[in-house]
């Protein structure tokens, strides 16, 4: 039985049979900026916990990054290596909640995945998978739909039905599935980091735009 957050696969599917996308292609600054801080280098292995359509991984792929770039979605992967197909072999599968990899990485991001998870369980093993693979002084950034005030949740039993929404390129209407969301506050978010045995080392607001226009985030280390 597929889990409720494998809806964000038939998403995918439905948009690109429209041949449309559905984020943009602008690269969250945040990452940018997070890498910068912390002295994340070109030698230094990196993963991306939830690719979508390569927004982030492409503008780190064609400045010499060592990354790879992982999604639940086997739709958003073939997307990817389809678009760059240079880059092909740094695209994989990946369910972060249920597998795991043989490597460890010097720096994890994850921009707009973890508010995919609604139950309890989940969230926590997202955190436990960053910390399982994160190298012993590795880095880690998480980004989350919400201000720090918003908390909310949507009906998992409902991920996949189809629901109108606008697509926010083109402003057609589309028949998608439904998928999921769940914003906390920062009481929450940071329970969250501390109880998976992280030590948080910065955190604020910050924004994707134009996907995104609030988001929080955490910069980690494990503890």
């Amino acid at each position: 039985m597929r889990k409720y957050y494998e809806a964000y696969d038939d998403r995918y599917i439905q948009v690109h049979a429209k041949r449309l996308q559905w984020a943009s292609d602008a690269p969250s600054a945040i990452v940018a900026q997070t890498m910068e801080r912390c002295g994340i280098n070109r030698d230094m292995q990196i993963l991306e916990l939830g690719c979508g359509e390569g927004r982030d991984a492409s503008f780190l792929l064609s400045r010499g990054y060592r990354l790879t770039a992982t999604d639940i979605s086997p739709e958003a992967i073939r997307y990817c290596r389809e678009r760059w197909p240079e880059y092909g072999e740094n695209f994989r599968i990946l369910d972060c909640i249920g597998g795991e990899l043989e490597e460890k990485f010097d720096f994890i991001y994850a921009v707009a995945v973890i508010h995919m998870l609604v139950e309890d369980a989940d969230r926590a093993a997202f955190y436990r998978f960053l910390r399982e693979h994160l190298t012993d002084n590795g880095i880690a950034l998480v980004c989350t739909m919400g201000d720090g005030t918003v908390e909310r949740s949507s009906d998992i039993s409902t991920a996949f039905d189809l629901q109108q929404r606008t697509h926010g390129q083109s402003g057609e209407k589309l028949m998608l599935a439904g998928t999921s969301c769940r914003m906390v506050g920062w009481e929450a978010f940071l329970r969250e980091i501390a109880e998976s045995g992280m030590t948080l080392v910065e955190r604020g607001l910050t924004a994707a735009e134009p996907d995104f226009n609030v988001m929080m985030y955490g910069v980690m280390r494990k503890s």
